[in-house]
């Protein structure tokens, strides 16, 4: 029997690929699933059970949330990383730490096959392909949701008839969950009209009296919430566990996939759109204008390079050490309010603040200059212009 490591989450185009492999192809399959944070210890349980059921030949839980984090999380909130200013990449993002940890697992067992349950039509097929390719080069690459062309309800019916019992009304969505958000993708979201009902999303609305959020960072880096010291990974985790039942941070992401169609899909990010907006907030106020500017060019780049599957191209470190030292002084606390569907932030405190009234305030008074520095700097600062007209006689001055 070929030995095969599957990419495992134990939903339903995993599942298929996992009864399909060990029970038609027969293929000795050794189960995987590479949790970034989004399993609590009873799902891990319940996954794990299923596997069993199935008859694998292995299931393993590979945890890499803390390596997600400093490897990428991290450099997405330095970068205040939005694609299309709307999606955290909550999901592609981890694809690129979970291929990593397969590869490295499959080369460590000696798989001679890797397989996983991307389809034909979207992002992760090329995410997951292009790191094996990378990683363990020599591999065989097995993708039978892909290859056969296969529909939910072609894989729902085959997983019946094999006596597989599961929420098979739950798998009408297909849900994805990470520290850094959740993707919801269902029948609402193939189209350009519709959006997706309350509850299809994981997380209901529970909670409705706003609520004040004091949110603490270091050099770029969240380390408290509400003045309780924590590392990165507890606060995000926290800020989810206050803000999700606010059922904040839902939205459709509307995109150019990487195969060169447009997609759509659903997404709940709490923790990742507070953590970008209040880390964007601090930075308004610490960094320079054209520390800002540059960033921001190269945090777009970043965030679509990623997205797209090129992770372990070297030009991504150079971009990290980058952003890595436009943090400094990128220190202080913000203050955001929870309220249903959407939160606002306050305001920040910190002593890099470059908004210094010490200097004067904007549109009432000037401390550092005078009214004759400004008539100066103003005829030098735009003399370019000026001159351009001049010579030219570009104006019609009649």
């Amino acid at each position: 029997m070929k030995k095969v490591l599957l990419a495992y989450s134990g939903g339903l185009d995993t599942t298929y690929c996992a009864l399909y492999l060990s029970k038609i192809k027969n293929y000795e399959v050794h189960a995987v699933l590479v949790n970034t944070g989004g399993f609590e210890k009873e799902e891990l349980e319940t996954v794990e059970a299923r596997a069993k059921k199935l008859g694998l030949k292995s299931f393993e839980v590979l945890d890499v949330t803390q390596d997600y984090y400093e490897k990428v999380i991290k450099y997405l909130i330095f970068g205040n990383v939005l694609k299309n200013q709307t999606y955290p990449l909550s999901v592609s993002a981890e694809r690129i730490v979970q291929a990593k940890a397969l590869a490295d697992y499959a080369a460590k067992i000696g798989a001679e096959s890797i397989a996983h349950g991307s389809t034909g039509a979207g992002n992760d097929q090329v995410r997951f392909d292009m790191i094996f390719q990378t990683v363990i080069p020599n591999i065989e690459i097995i993708t039978p949701i892909r290859d056969m062309q296969l529909s939910r309800e072609e894989e729902i019916s085959f997983l019946k008839e094999h006596g597989v019992e599961m929420n098979f009304e739950k798998a009408a969505y297909s849900i994805n969950k990470g520290i850094w958000g959740t993707s919801v993708g269902g029948k609402e979201t193939l189209n350009s009209h519709d959006t997706l009902p309350e509850e299809a999303f994981p997380t209901q609305l529970t909670k409705k009296e706003p609520e004040d959020l004091k949110l603490t960072f270091e050099k770029g880096e969240i380390v408290a919430i509400n003045g309780e010291k924590m590392d990165p990974v507890k606060a995000i985790q926290k800020i989810q566990a206050l803000a999700g039942p606010f059922a904040i941070g839902r939205d459709i992401h509307v995109g150019d996939t990487i195969i060169g169609i447009k997609g759509r899909v659903g997404f709940e990010a709490a923790a990742a759109l507070i953590l970008i907006k209040a880390h964007q907030l601090l930075e308004k106020h610490t960094l320079t204008k054209w520390q800002s500017f540059w960033k921001n060019q190269m945090a777009e780049f970043y965030g679509t390079h990623l997205h797209e599957g090129h992770y372990l191209d070297p030009v991504m470190r150079n971009l990290e050490s980058f952003m890595q030292s436009t943090q400094d002084f990128v220190t202080g606390e913000v203050n955001v309010k929870l309220m249903p569907y959407h939160f606002k932030l306050i305001g920040i405190s910190s002593e890099h603040d470059l908004m210094s009234n010490k200097f004067g305030a904007y549109g009432e008074m000037n401390k550092g200059w005078t009214a004759e520095d400004v008539k100066g700097f103003t005829k030098i600062f735009g003399n370019q212009t000026a001159i351009f007209h001049q010579v030219n006689k570009t104006l019609d001055n009649g």
